[in-house]
This record gives structure tokens, C-alpha cells and sequence, in this order.
């Protein structure tokens, strides 16, 4: 399969690392892009922050020297910050991508109108997306959006949302095949991103439910997308950007398993450049948060499991991963297996008050749009 094009930008393999919340800093990136070629996303920002020169998000602004291709989600639900906040992003910090975020499933953001239930109100998103790709246009930076199926299954959007991207200049449209209410559990539905490709021109990318490369091979033969976006796939396991790079290339759909040791490599690698962008005894506490993943499945004992959550600093953390059995094989039986968030399906999707009545999203007369909604990081 050919690279992906995303208006002026060409990304070499077909995958997009997904935004995770205090996950996708600039040291996850960096880690992942070492193993294969890709696109790898900033965790989202929110637009009135970034506009307003909040300091919190500024931090969450940071690439590394070795990022040459500069990629950011924005969190939004008013045009005009949003197109605000994506001139900064291409004039002040030279991103050459910008996606826009219709699909976090968050009630402290859907309550307010953000991320999954915002493409309810169908003019709303069509002034969003319209104000971004405005402010990017002379900068020849593409404009991409992430959305899921809909609020629920009685209220589904993504058709809709589709149309109204390529209507608006979006150069593609990611879909997570999994509705608001769905959060993160069940199974995601493919046959939902298969008829968003056949609904729109512009390119598709496909997300939900991709644990291997060969998963990833097999959403494309299905789906006929044009990428896929990962996320909770790649935690604590860096090197599935390399099988992916090699099942994309060459059609090498064999993993290649790390052993314990080579895990162990990757995880002393993470926590050095943690250190390295946050000094180290911030970078050792971001770290912690990785360990049960990367061990997931591996026979480490409890007690060194512990302390290794309560890492402090670099020696001591060399200390802990030569505790570890270097030989130890990776353990099959984790393969295809989901990883991160899960959870049940929710009752209802907190909405603002009287979200539903309408789908226009613009004051009756005035032609005005919702008021601004604070924003909040995260989700």
C-alpha cells in the first residue's frame, strides 16, 4: 500500500498515531516515530487556551528537535477561536498538520457541547471547519478532522459529518467506529468507516479496534480507507509502528516480538526522553503511568511491579528493569488483546440543555452562533 496524502502533506506509511491525553507527548512521539514512519499527533490543546496564551497549554506545545513534521489536535466548539487558534499553530509554531477533534466521548467535554456531540449541530461544524481551513490555507497546511458514528445509535452523525468536511476543504476525515455513548467498549463498527468511504471523496481514515498490524491491513481491505489512526493499541508497545511499517511495506504481516529484555530497552529509552523534555523527576513520575502496559502479560512480580510504579529517578529505575529476565518472551496470548480504557457503554451522553431540539447549532434571527463554551484540557 502507497503512502498517505493529506493535501500538501505526504505521510510515507498510511498511519497517524492517535492524540491520547497525557499520553502523545513530545517523547511518546519521539519514541514511536524511532521505530516506523508515520504521523504522530500532539495530545489535544483547546483553541480558547491556546488563544489566550494559557500556560498549561503552551506546555503541552512542546517537539521534540527530531519532529520535523509538526502535528496538532485542537479542541474547539467556536469558529472563531478555532480559526484563531489555528493561525497560531502554523504561524508561531510551524505545524504542518492540524486535526480537529468531534470525537472525545468525555462527559466534562460533551456537556459542554465539545469533542463527540458537537457534530450534532450540523452548521456549527460547518463554521468550525470552514474558520480552520481559512486560517490554514496560507500556510498550505491540511486541515483534518477525528468524529465518531454519532451521540448514539439513534443519533448518528457521521454521514452527515463527512459531507460536511469535504464540503468545508477538509482534507481528510478520521471516523472511530464507535459512538459517543459506546465510549471505548464493545467492538468498533468497520462496516460504519466502510460506508463513510463510499459517502465522501476526500480521504478516510479508519480507528477502533486496531491491536496488530495485520489488524490494520485487514480495516484497508475491508474498509477501503486510505490510513488508519492507533491508539490504544501502541501502549507500552512503541515497536507496532515498526510492524506496521512492515506490514504496510514490504506485506510482512509476522510480528516481530520483542523478549522482556528488548522491552526493557524501550522502556529505559521512554523514560530518558520523558526526563529529557521534563527534567527527571517529572519525566520519572510521567513514566509510571507506562509501566503496566509495557508488562502486561509478562511474568514480573508484584512487589517489583510496585516499585517500579513508584520510580523516582533514572538510577533507580536501572536498578529496577535489570530485575527483569531478559529471555522472558513476549506472551502470545496478549496479541490481539485490547489495552487501555474499556469500560461499559453509558445509560446517556451528557449534553448541554436542549442540545437535541435542533441540529442547526445557530441562534433563531440573529444568525449568531452558540455562545463559547469553556474549554477544558484533557479528554
Amino acid at each position: 500500500m502507497t503512502g498517505l496524502r493529506l493535501g500538501s502533506l505526504e505521510v510515507p506509511t498510511p498511519v497517524v498515531l492517535a492524540p491520547m491525553a497525557g499520553i502523545t507527548n513530545a517523547a511518546y512521539r519521539r519514541l514511536c516515530a524511532e521505530y516506523g514512519a508515520g504521523l504522530y499527533v500532539c495530545e489535544m490543546i483547546t483553541s480558547r487556551g491556546l488563544v489566550e496564551g494559557d500556560e498549561t497549554t503552551k506546555r503541552m506545545l512542546v517537539f521534540d528537535e527530531a519532529e520535523t513534521v509538526r502535528s496538532v489536535q485542537l479542541y474547539g466548539t467556536d469558529p472563531t477561536y478555532v480559526g484563531k487558534a489555528t493561525k497560531i499553530l502554523c504561524e508561531e509554531y510551524g505545524v504542518a498538520h492540524v486535526d480537529l477533534n468531534f470525537g472525545c466521548p468525555v462527559p466534562k467535554v460533551t456537556r459542554k457541547g465539545g469533542g463527540g456531540a458537537l457534530p450534532w449541530k450540523r452548521n456549527l461544524l460547518g463554521r468550525i471547519l470552514e474558520e480552520a481551513v481559512a486560517a490554514a490555507a496560507p500556510y498550505d497546511v491540511p486541515v483534518t478532522m477525528k468524529t465518531r458514528k454519532g451521540l448514539d445509535d439513534d443519533h448518528l452523525t457521521y454521514l452527515d459529518a463527512g459531507r460536511i468536511a469535504q464540503e468545508s476543504g477538509v482534507a481528510a476525515i478520521a471516523l472511530h467506529g464507535r459512538t459517543v455513548a459506546q465510549a471505548y467498549s464493545g467492538q468498533a463498527d468497520w462496516d460504519a468507516i466502510a460506508a463513510l468511504v463510499e459517502h465522501v471523496d476526500i480521504p478516510v481514515l479508519g480507528n477502533g479496534d486496531i491491536w496488530e498490524a495485520a489488524d490494520a491491513v485487514r480495516m484497508v481491505e475491508q474498509t477501503g480507507v486510505a490510513g488508519v489512526v492507533v491508539g490504544r493499541g501502541c501502549l507500552g508497545r512503541p515497536w507496532l509502528f515498526r510492524d506496521l511499517a512492515a506490514a504496510f511495506g514490504a506485506g510482512d504481516l509476522v510480528p516481530v516480538l520483542p523478549t522482556l529484555g528488548e522491552v526493557r530497552v524501550m522502556m529505559r529509552r521512554h523514560a530518558e526522553l520523558l526526563c529529557e523534555h521534563m527534567g527527571e523527576e517529572r519525566g520519572c513520575k510521567e513514566f509510571r503511568k507506562h509501566i503496566a502496559w509495557y508488562l502486561k502479560g509478562f511474568r514480573a512480580g508484584g512487589e517489583l511491579r510496585r516499585s517500579l510504579g513508584l520510580v523516582d529517578s533514572l538510577a533507580t529505575l536501572d536498578r529496577l528493569l535489570d530485575e527483569l529476565d531478559p529471555s522472558e518472551p513476549f506472551p502470545v496470548g496478549e496479541l490481539g488483546a485490547p489495552r487501555g480504557r474499556q469500560g461499559a457503554p453509558r445509560s446517556r451522553v451528557v449534553l448541554p440543555e436542549g442540545w437535541l431540539d435542533d441540529t442547526d447549532g445557530v441562534r433563531e434571527g440573529g444568525g449568531g452562533l452558540l455562545e463559547e463554551v469553556s474549554e477544558t484540557t484533557g479528554g
